[in-house]
């Protein structure tokens, strides 16, 4: 399991979080507060606090970990 913070803190952030992980055929879960949303879904993303750092999950193949990471560190 892999777990990074990031943080969304405008709609165009969100757009391009939701783009890059699109590219993944893993899913993605974004947890803020004790609410889980879709890492994927606009709406789900929408739906929490994003004045605050967001926890992401994933179960993410060994082949792909690398490239996940850099995603997550532009997001941080």
């Amino acid at each position: 399991m892999t777990q990074g913070s990031i943080r969304l803190s405008t709609i165009e952030r969100v757009q391009a979080f939701t783009a890059a992980m699109g590219e993944f055929g893993f899913e993605v879960d974004l947890a803020s507060g004790r609410y889980i949303v879709n890492g994927k879904s606009i709406m789900g993303i929408l739906s929490l606090d994003l004045g605050h750092p967001i926890t992401v999950t994933a179960e993410v193949p060994e082949e792909q970990r690398e490239r996940f990471l850099q995603v997550l560190q532009s997001f941080a």
